[in-house]
């Protein structure tokens, strides 16, 4: 009898002290804050800040204000073309769909910034049209480039929708529902399991994954989102302390170095800031990169600082490929002295967080942003960089999302009269739910 009072004793400790984890976000599928919508890219914060530059008539921001109005995107005739099946081989070819779609979500993000910074109700009702007659019949995307394709659009769609959704009440649930049934559907099953391939697939999934999740408010998805991200950023821009060969891709197999030489394209010196696609050619990494940054700066925003978990990796990765497409001459060990080379709109926002929100000097980046990149416009899953991320520093929204502190460690303490006491470092708002469960713990067996 006392045997089995001691284990349901000790059965009920259990219960309530997976209560007590909850209540301070311990286990993964729990957040500790809700998440901050609008939160994809920027927050509220920031897209104010940014208003009132551009009402200011601040020419940096003035400038790429007027660029993205004035382009076919910004047009309050724009009509978008939804079709039930997008189909995209390699390449886009053969193209059904695919090029419509891609110019659609760019479109619907693009209205959905316009309304924010005109406060003029036909961009939000412009912004919403697209979305809807996406929703309304898209059911899936096929042929080989399918999963790029989704995770391209994927990643886009949510930033329209996460602004509108938390500015602009005339959108109404229903509709919401019918995109969200979309975004679970048409796009989620491509994207959700990642990818073997060049390493700017997976990446340009991760950031979609993370958007959906977002949009959602799906703390797994989310979670799912960030545990790809930390395995597979590591495994496509290298860093010496890596070792004498790159860390491999989490999927896919590369056992030798010599696999792995064939699956970087045949480059065999490995030097700080090389990326796995480097040797195919810098769109692809710009690809890669781009997503890897804009998934830090979503990440960022909602309270889990993936830039400072790769702190010399990124900015080493910016400042090599920078160089080259800056005008340095590629030496005979990298990629055989010839370098493909092409420059995207992007880089603003890798840009910001470490220039100027941490004060580290990236010369190559800021030489190249200011002769080659602003003021940026729309490439893929690249858009208007240089309007939503120049400058914005530690001046706009920075530091204000509670940290969701996913993997901060808990230690539990039990005292000599059977309690237990939670210790971790924690939030304010954390201390006092864990305060509060002070005597839900202290229960003898």
């Amino acid at each position: 009898m006392h045997h089995t009072n001691q284990v349901g004793a000790w059965l009920r400790v259990g219960r309530r002290l997976l209560v007590a984890l909850c209540a301070v976000g311990s286990l993964p599928s729990v957040g500790i804050a809700a998440f901050q919508h609008p939160g994809i890219l920027n927050n509220k914060v920031q897209l104010e800040f940014i208003k009132e530059r551009i009402q200011a008539g601040d020419l940096l921001w003035k400038t790429a204000f007027e660029n993205m109005k004035a382009s076919t995107y910004g047009s309050l005739n724009y009509t978008p073309t939804p079709r039930a099946s997008v189909d995209c081989g390699s390449s886009s070819n053969p193209d059904y769909g695919c090029t419509d779609e891609k110019k659609d979500v760019v479109a619907a993000y693009t209205m959905a910034l316009l309304w924010y910074f005109t406060d003029q109700e036909a961009y939000a009702k412009k912004s919403i049209e697209i979305m809807d007659a996406w929703s309304a019949v898209l059911k899936t995307h096929t042929l080989s480039n399918a999963p790029l394709q989704a995770a391209w659009c994927a990643a886009q769609f949510p930033r329209a929708a996460e602004i509108i959704k938390a500015t602009y009440p005339a959108w109404s649930a229903t509709e919401i529902d019918q995109f969200s049934t979309m975004l679970k559907t048409a796009y989620l099953p491509l994207i959700k399991d990642g990818s073997a391939s060049n390493g700017n697939w997976e990446i340009s999934m991760i950031e979609a994954l993370m958007d959906i999740g977002v949009f959602l408010d799906d703390q797994t998805l989310f979670d799912k989102s960030i545990s790809m991200w930390r395995k597979r950023i590591p495994a496509y821009f290298y860093l010496k302390k890596d070792g004498a060969s790159p860390i491999p891709p989490p999927t896919g197999s590369h056992p030798t170095l010599a696999s792995m030489i064939t699956f970087w394209y045949g480059q065999s010196q490995f030097e700080d800031g090389l990326s796995q696609e480097t040797c195919r050619d810098f769109g692809h990494v710009q690809y890669g990169l781009a997503s890897t940054l804009n998934g830090a700066e979503t990440a960022y925003l909602q309270g889990v600082d993936l830039y400072s978990e790769q702190s010399d990796r990124l900015p080493a990765a910016l400042e090599f490929h920078a160089a080259y497409l800056d005008g340095k001459p590629a030496p005979n060990w990298l990629c055989g002295g010839t370098l493909t080379l092409s420059v995207d709109p992007t880089w603003e926002i890798g840009y910001n967080h470490y220039h100027n929100r941490k004060g580290l000097a990236l010369p190559w980046t800021d030489s190249l942003i200011r002769s080659k990149v602003r003021p940026s416009g729309v490439d893929h899953m690249m858009a208007w960089e240089t309007l939503t991320h120049a400058q914005l520093g530690v001046s706009a929204g920075v530091g204000t999302t509670p940290n969701r502190m996913q993997d901060s460690p808990i230690q539990l303490v039990f005292t000599p009269s059977g309690g237990i006491h939670v210790v971790r470092k924690a939030t304010p708002h954390q201390a006092a739910s864990i305060h509060s469960l002070s005597g839900v713990l202290s229960v003898k067996p």
